[in-house]
């Protein structure tokens, strides 16, 4: 049986219930080994009155029958006295009868006495047929002896059974009764034999014999049964045998062991037949009494057994109640105390631990001697366990707060580089911005392209860096942003961006406080979803307006995931858990949700048949507003500002976009002096009309409208573009520049920017991209 998993209660229970069963087994055992014997004194007055006195009037009734018999059988004609007695012999046996089918005797009797009992009846059963046979004289004198001596043997043989007492002083002294009683039989068999030697004249063959056995045998019985009695008996009985009767009785017999056995007997009749009834009449007498007598005397005797167990009983029933006293108030002491350090223990690790780590990451200061104070749980075995718990506990608040400075320290070191690399990337893209502006050679502007594109990268990174610390990136708006413009910001900042298609985008626009954030949270996923699928596959973004706010899903052709997978990813982005550096391998889910949980936004995947994962992101309805309009178009070439926005188109498919860039971008006479007009074209986007002018270095010739272009042809149109764009700005638009912005950007008149720690004027936008406005975040707000 294991006991390793029961509750400490039921194991307490098991060592209090175990010894106090065997102890109440043992005390009802010895109760009733007890009480058993006492019920057996008590109950042998009953087996005297009951069985003992009908029981001897029938051996008495028996015995004066069978002498009567004899002397019938040892004369010619019946004997009317016979008849009479008959009479009076079933009467006593009839009274005998009535008492051993009684329940009170048989209540008192034992299994022994209860075979003898049944017995006894059987061989009474049997005198009827005894009798007859001595009727038609078919047995003789010593037949007959025989027949009632068997019959009277049975009684004694039940009387012997009733000296079955629990008290050796009084079974001894019933035992020498009942044989007194056998011997006072032997004498009536000896009475026998003598009066029908005497009614016939002479012993018959083997009587003389028979006699001679008998007398032998009483005068034995008698000797054993005397030395058995109380020294108060054996004198009474000494006496009684001094009688005069005793005396020539016993004379009488020694002249019939002397005679000859063919002789008439020796004796006188009348003198054999007086002292004869005289010594059986004393010696029932004598019987009588000292059964009375035995009996009264087991009274006290049972009286002092019960009492003696009613004190063993009370006093082991004592002994019961305060062991189980005891064993229950140690049992519940022990449990009480053991329940107390679970409890403690308990407390600490589900309560106050907990607490004391959650009110360290907000900031406060925890007390560790008032935060775990010493519990005392006495000083044995269990106190010891309860001071090394104590030990345990305040060990365990230290070591979570110093874990939590230590969090707090690494989120501050997190926090630290990626301000440093923040103000580093910032400085650096506004280099590149200013060189772009600068750089008329199509391949230069097409490298610092794509280094911008690395620093803008670079960029979201160090944002993560800032999530991760639990901070909040410094970029931000004041006004709304175009879903569009988010969601080309968003791919503008991933590096396969040329793989992504902007499907259908419905008109709607983010409030300016969430831009930065959205934007972030929609590169990871897009970068996650370029990673995980082929490079021939594409990446398709789309948006549109629902009730409960705005829907942008990007769906991927790739790897996929298993259900368990997105089971936990989706847990993962509904609940942000606590950043653990130990797990680094699902850093863009952490960010997501921790972008996701700043703003109630919320992301889910789900699989696609036959491959590939689709992001959800819902932004709330507090969040979405109206599209805003677009920047005014200024067509003059050195009149006013022009600004990425004001040239911006806002087409809502990409593959559109990137045709429309094609068909209005013209290639540029390859000498580094020729002049680059701004002309606004249908659409709103300066065109390049290129020059002539000294021929610095060859130029590859492209043709004027060629059928298909690369991408590398592309790009290098895009920055001929950007260059043509920055000379109108610097020509047109020098004197607008506000104080404090030396690179001659100038704010947008749709919505203005709020620059955090280390803020970075517009960069260029990636190869193969549109132009955009530093308000848009394709071109300025890359995620981190």
């Amino acid at each position: 049986m294991d006991t390793r998993d029961w509750p400490i209660r039921a194991k307490l229970t098991a060592l209090v219930v175990t010894p106090v069963a065997a102890l109440l087994a043992l005390w009802i055992f010895a109760t009733t080994l007890t009480f058993g014997p006492a019920l057996d004194l008590l109950s042998a007055r009953t087996l005297l009155y009951d069985l003992g006195r009908p029981g001897e009037v029938v051996v008495t009734e028996l015995q004066r029958e069978r002498r009567l018999s004899v002397v019938q059988l040892a004369g010619p004609a019946a004997l009317p006295a016979l008849a009479d007695q008959r009479r009076r012999t079933d009467a006593a046996i009839a009274e005998l009868r009535d008492r051993v089918g009684g329940d009170k005797l048989r209540d008192a009797a034992g299994e022994l006495l209860d075979a003898r009992l049944d017995k006894l009846v059987a061989a009474l059963d049997a005198l009827p047929a005894g009798r007859g046979f001595i009727d038609r004289r078919q047995v003789d004198r010593a037949g007959a002896v025989g027949l009632y001596s068997g019959m009277i043997s049975f009684a004694f043989q039940t009387f012997s059974a009733m000296a079955a007492l629990p008290d050796p002083e009084l079974n001894r002294e019933a035992l020498a009764l009942t044989a007194l009683g056998r011997s006072r039989d032997l004498l009536g068999q000896a009475d026998a034999l003598v009066a029908g030697a005497l009614a016939g004249g002479r012993f018959s063959d083997g009587e003389h014999l028979l006699l001679t056995q008998t007398i032998g045998n009483e005068r034995f019985l008698v000797d054993t049964a005397v030395a058995d009695l109380p020294p108060e008996a054996r004198s009474a009985y000494q006496r009684l045998t001094e009688d005069r009767a005793f005396v020539q009785l016993r004379t009488l017999q020694e002249g019939l062991l002397r005679a000859d056995p063919a002789a008439p007997p020796p004796v006188d009749a009348r003198s054999w037949q007086t002292s004869h009834d005289a010594v059986q009449q004393a010696l029932r007498d004598f019987e009588l009494s000292q059964a009375d007598g035995l009996a009264e005397r087991s009274v006290p005797v049972a009286v002092g057994i019960l009492v003696r167990l009613a004190v063993a009983g009370l006093l082991g029933l004592a002994a019961i109640v305060v062991s189980l006293l005891v064993a229950v108030r140690v049992g519940r002491t022990l449990a009480r105390r053991l329940t107390g350090v679970r409890s403690a223990a308990l407390e600490m690790a589900e309560q106050r631990l907990p607490d004391v780590v959650a009110r360290l990451r907000r900031g406060e200061q925890v007390d560790v001697a008032r935060e775990a104070p010493p519990l005392e749980y006495g000083a044995d075995e269990i106190g010891d366990v309860g001071r090394a718990f104590n030990e345990v506990r305040r060990t365990a608040v230290r070591a979570a707060v110093d874990e939590v400075t230590l969090r707090r320290g690494l989120n501050e070191v997190f926090l630290n580089i990626a301000r440093r690399s923040q103000g580093l990337v910032h400085r650096q893209l506004a280099l590149l911005d200013r060189m772009e502006r600068r750089t008329e050679d199509p391949d230069e502007l097409a490298e610092l392209f794509r280094v911008d594109h690395l620093a803008t990268r670079l960029r979201r990174h160090a944002e993560d860096l800032v999530i991760l610390a639990g901070a909040a990136p410094g970029r931000g708006w004041r006004q709304p942003v175009a879903v569009l413009d988010v969601v080309r910001g968003a791919v503008s900042e991933v590096e396969a961006y040329d793989r992504v298609d902007i499907g259908a985008v419905q008109p709607a626009g983010v409030v300016g406080r969430a831009v930065a954030d959205v934007i972030h949270l929609l590169a990871e996923l897009i970068e996650n979803a370029t990673a995980y699928s082929p490079p021939e596959t594409r990446v398709e973004v789309s948006g549109q307006q629902v009730p409960r706010g705005y829907v942008v899903e990007i769906t991927d052709h790739g790897l996929g995931m298993t259900p368990q997978a997105v089971e936990n990813a989706n847990r993962r982005l509904a609940r942000p858990p606590e950043f653990d550096p130990a797990d680094s391998a699902r850093l863009g889910l952490f960010v997501v949700s921790r972008l996701a949980a700043r703003h109630g936004v919320r992301v889910t995947l789900r699989s696609e048949a036959p491959g590939g994962v689709t992001a959800v992101v819902l932004v709330p309805s507090d969040l979405v507003t109206e599209e805003p309009p677009a920047a005014p178009v200024n067509t003059g070439r050195s009149a006013s500002v022009v600004t990425r926005l004001a040239t911006l188109p806002r087409p809502r498919a990409g593959r559109a976009l990137r045709d429309r860039a094609e068909q209005t971008v013209l290639p540029f006479a390859p000498a580094r002096s020729s002049s680059v007009e701004a002309a606004p074209d249908g659409d709103g986007l300066p065109r390049r009309v290129r020059r002539r002018g000294p021929v610095a270095r060859p130029r590859p010739q492209v043709a004027e409208a060629p059928a298909a272009r690369s991408p590398e042809e592309v790009r290098r149109q895009m920055s001929a573009l950007q260059a043509g764009t920055a000379r109108g700005r610097r020509d047109g638009a020098v004197r607008s520049v506000p104080p404090g912005r030396p690179d001659g950007a100038v704010p947008a008149p749709t919505g203005g920017r709020t620059e955090g720690r280390g803020g970075d004027p517009a960069p260029s936008p990636p190869p193969g991209a549109t132009a955009a406005t530093p308000d848009s975040p394709t071109a300025t707000e890359r995620d981190a």
